[in-house]
């Protein structure tokens, strides 16, 4: 079946409560261990499926917003899903506290019961209705700027669209193109911080319900982080601020050199290169036909895979509009079918999204056959290693999609990923002040952004741009919005994918064999476990972000980057 064949099933509170009930009867009634384990594998196929069908309402939503069939669908999840929530916590309840749970863990693993212990105290049916309300206001920010409409020299653009402008060689074209988004937005200031503060007392409230001191505690929690805690991720934050900083403001200067501007505006930092930043040499059909042939030479499983995600239909690439902004993977546990989510632009970011959303993508398939669901994937951040590590592997195969641009792309792939950290953990920290200070005004959580983000990049220059003078840039990052807490995640893959990095350098099938491995693995560990079963150093370890970042660092400036 391709994706436009599943078919699109609204899921029923009524028939989730009845069937869910039936099993939780029968597991209460289960007369020994066996009984109790046969129960268990008929809800985690009952759950695979009713997932598959929230997976699929999701993904055509996000295609289309404005369709009202699943605008209508969509609207009946976010309304029924916490009530479902509410549910499976009974049903966790009883699994955790089964006189059987001895066999139970031997069956199924001593993880699961990790998992489902922290996930208990995640939840009470008296948060239910913030639930409600998070999943309601997620949305609304969501559809506000899936809908944005922005005329340029003649033509109406969406966000994703106007990037390609933003990067363009000529400043002129940078500087207006730049000023029009960040206009929308400050247009849209008000209803954005109107969410988002919804959203934070919303949050704290739930916070505070559960037992936690804030939503910093519970949303550590709700991310499954059972193996390190806010404090370890602030000597982390640090290790970044002393190591990484001072190598991209190195980074900018040779930047500024490059592009031969002496004062390098807001607007400047995208453009990479005086002749223009690495373009792809093709269209979507040109760089997925590209695709293919990387993914056949690579590796066997590579090559059956990405021809499943061909043969079935499961990428949808195209910047369309009324489509949701950014990119993503997701995954329908009934067909074991990834399905690949992006908004090309004609930028060298659609080769990045491309190649990082087939990372994630290919460790689904990898991991397609684990028997317990909930270890087929890990935790978010040990999820990123994958689609991290999947850009650097296919480094070597960029001929194919940058014809003579292909080290010019590498050379911009591999700065732009270590100055990404600085940002990366700019969001991080702003997000722990906002959650451990819920009162916060908007005009106080500005103001804290832009301080943040000065200790981090402190060459940024927004002169004459009053909306990311004040710090009002925080509000394009959906996942601030959407996915409290997640964003640190893509910083310690970052780090963990450039081990990958070092060691592909010097042999790269050995690197890659241990990248598969990982993806085996899928989810059994939480996080520093798995990085410990992998084989991988541990970036909260003092000095582990050194050792990776100095010898790429080196490798940077041994490239002739004045000359591209």
């Amino acid at each position: 079946m391709t994706f436009e064949e599943y078919p699109l099933r609204v899921p029923s509170l009524a028939k989730v409560e009845k069937k869910l009930g039936g099993l939780i009867e029968e597991f209460k009634n289960a007369k020994d261990a066996a009984e109790a384990i046969k129960v268990v594998k008929k809800v985690n196929k009952f759950n695979g499926d009713l997932m598959t069908d929230m997976t699929i309402i999701s993904i055509r939503f996000t295609i289309d917003t404005r369709n009202e069939i699943y605008q209508k669908a969509h609207d009946t999840i976010d309304e029924i899903s916490p009530e479902i929530s509410a549910i499976f916590n009974q049903y966790n309840i009883l699994l955790v506290n089964s006189p059987f749970r001895k066999e139970l863990e031997k069956a199924f693993g001593s993880y699961l019961f990790t998992m489902i212990d922290n996930s208990i105290k995640c939840f009470s049916p008296e948060i239910v209705p913030q639930l409600q309300t998070e999943n309601r206001l997620t949305s609304q920010y969501a559809k506000l700027l899936a809908g944005a409409q922005i005329k340029f020299r003649g033509e109406v653009y969406n966000l994703s669209q106007l990037g390609k402008f933003m990067q363009d060689k000529d400043r002129e074209t940078r500087k207006e193109s730049n000023r029009l988004y960040w206009e929308w937005f400050s247009q849209n200031e008000e209803a954005i911080e109107k969410v988002y503060d919804d959203l934070v007392h919303v949050r704290d409230e739930m916070a505070k319900k559960l037992g936690f001191k804030n939503y910093l505690e519970l949303g550590y929690r709700r991310l499954g982080r059972v193996d390190y805690t806010p404090e370890m991720v602030a000597v982390y934050r640090d290790q970044i601020l002393r190591e990484v900083t001072p190598v991209w403001k190195k980074l900018v200067k040779r930047q500024a050199k490059r592009i031969k501007i002496s004062t390098m505006k807001y607007y400047d930092m995208s453009l990479a290169f005086l002749s223009g930043n690495p373009t792809p040499i093709g269209d979507r059909a040109f760089l997925v036909e590209q695709a293919k042939e990387m993914y056949d030479t690579i590796s066997p499983d590579t090559s059956v895979f990405f021809q499943f995600m061909l043969e079935n239909h499961l990428l949808d690439l195209d910047a369309k509009t009324g489509k949701q902004g950014g990119g993503y993977m997701t995954y329908m546990p009934r067909y074991k079918a990834p399905f690949i989510f992006a908004n090309f632009n004609g930028t060298s970011g659609d080769v990045d999204v491309l190649t990082h959303e087939v990372g994630h993508a290919f460790q689904g398939y990898e991991s397609r056959n684990i028997k317990v669901p909930e270890y087929q994937s890990p935790t978010l951040e040990a999820c990123e290693i994958h689609s991290m590590s999947m850009e650097f592997f296919a480094e070597p195969y960029m001929e194919k999609f940058f014809g003579s641009d292909a080290d010019k792309y590498r050379f911009d792939h591999l700065a732009g990923a270590i100055n990404f950290l600085p940002y990366g953990v700019t969001v991080d920290e702003f997000q722990a002040f906002v959650y451990e200070h819920p009162e916060a005004t908007p005009a106080e959580r500005n103001a804290k952004w832009r301080e943040i983000e000065k200790k981090y990049m402190p060459l940024l220059n927004y002169s004459g741009n009053a909306f990311l003078e004040k710090g009002g840039k925080w509000m394009r990052q959906h996942h601030i919005v959407e996915s409290p807490l997640y964003y640190i995640d893509y910083t310690l893959a970052q780090v963990v994918a450039f081990q990958f990095a070092v060691e592909m350098r010097k042999n790269y099938d050995k690197a890659w064999k241990k990248y598969v491995r990982l993806c085996k693995l899928g989810g059994r560990y939480p996080f520093v476990t798995l990085l410990e079963h992998a084989k991988l150093r541990n970036p909260f370890i003092e000095g582990n972000v050194k050792k990776v970042i100095r010898p790429l660092a080196k490798e940077l400036a041994g490239y002739d980057d004045l000359n591209m």
